[in-house]
């Protein structure tokens, strides 16, 4: 049953973005080195992944984990798909300035190591790699029971693009089209606000709940989508201006594309029942719900209006969900949602 009293948010479920847009702002105002000679970062702030020029091509790094994603897997037993969501997460960001994922290091950190956990996630992993077409070629287990008492599993992705293939926005202007592709479910975002929601309504995860055709522990568990193979396809046939991967901050992500631009959702692509489960049980306004899932678009392009309709032919499920105008935000006119800070 749905509370029908109190209006549920991520930061009631203990994540405040606000304050953590707050604390990574202080953090990278401390980081101010550059190197002076050989190989040097771009100073594109914003960008899904780092860039570093080493000639006619740029190297891409990211980082990124499943977050508590991991408590799911762990009370429903299953581990064996948790390494797609951590290599999707990162392999997904990399593909949003051009390039081509190459290699993969992961990292985890437990209490105690267990062989079994560990192999199940390695085969999640290892498939992770093989949709996004990117080597796993290391990575560390930490043993830390004085600091960890579940698992973390995170990894980083390096990429490389051809200088004159970056897609970092620049180009993105009034008029051009937003492309949305769907998500699987909540990706690996949000599940903090999901499990609070169901802890607080005392809804176990092996329940068949309306409107969802598995065990809702089973639905949560849905892996990451991997939408490195179709989005270079695209990249690489058609002019692509900007790209977003919509994971935390969810249509917040918008605002990292460009200044200037105004992203508007005209036409948003359908939540899957999951969303709307969720946003049912625990009473989440539409505002809160937007900025917290992905609200079934996991990914976006940006592209010329003259190109916008080919490439959905080419991108099964997406479609043509707004467009670019002057101004500044990100907004859902229809829901009455807008954004202006990320």
């Amino acid at each position: 049953m749905a509370n029908e009293t109190k209006h549920m948010t991520y930061a009631d479920a203990g994540v405040n973005i606000d304050d953590k847009s707050n604390a990574i702002s202080a953090l990278v105002s401390k980081l101010n080195f550059r190197r002076t000679d050989g190989a040097k970062s771009l100073d594109l702030p914003g960008q899904f992944a780092g860039l570093i020029d080493i000639g006619t091509s740029l190297l891409t790094l990211c980082t990124d984990g499943v977050g508590t994603k991991l408590l799911i897997a762990k009370q429903m037993e299953k581990w064996d798909t948790i390494g797609i969501d951590c290599v999707a997460m990162n392999t997904n960001d990399a593909i949003c300035v051009g390039a081509e994922p190459i290699a993969f290091v992961d990292y985890m950190a437990v209490d105690v190591p267990d062989a079994e956990i560990l192999s199940q996630i390695a085969i999640g992993l290892n498939k992770g790699c093989e949709l996004s077409n990117c080597d796993l070629i290391g990575g560390e287990v930490a043993v830390l029971p004085e600091l960890v008492r579940e698992i973390d599993v995170s990894g980083s992705c390096l990429g490389i693009v051809a200088k004159d293939k970056l897609i970092d926005g620049s180009k993105v202007a009034a008029g051009d089209l937003v492309i949305g592709l769907p998500s699987t479910g909540l990706h690996s975002n949000g599940y903090t606000l999901a499990r609070k929601i169901l802890e607080k309504l005392e809804i176990s995860l092996d329940e068949k709940i309306a409107g969802l055709n598995d065990q809702i522990g089973n639905v949560l568990l849905t892996p990451t989508e991997v939408y490195v193979r179709k989005v270079l396809d695209i990249v690489r046939n058609y002019d692509v201006h900007g790209m977003v991967n919509i994971t935390g901050g969810g249509l917040r992500n918008f605002l990292r594309l460009k200044k200037g631009i105004s992203t508007v959702i005209t036409d948003p692509l359908a939540p899957n029942p999951i969303f709307n489960v969720l946003n049912n049980l625990g009473n989440v306004e539409l505002l809160e719900a937007y900025q917290t899932f992905n609200m079934g678009m996991g990914f976006s392009m940006i592209v010329p209006a003259d190109s916008a309709a080919e490439i959905v032919k080419k991108c099964p499920g997406s479609k043509i969900v707004g467009e670019i105008r002057d101004g500044y935000g990100v907004s859902v006119p229809s829901l009455d949602l807008k954004y202006e800070k990320y």
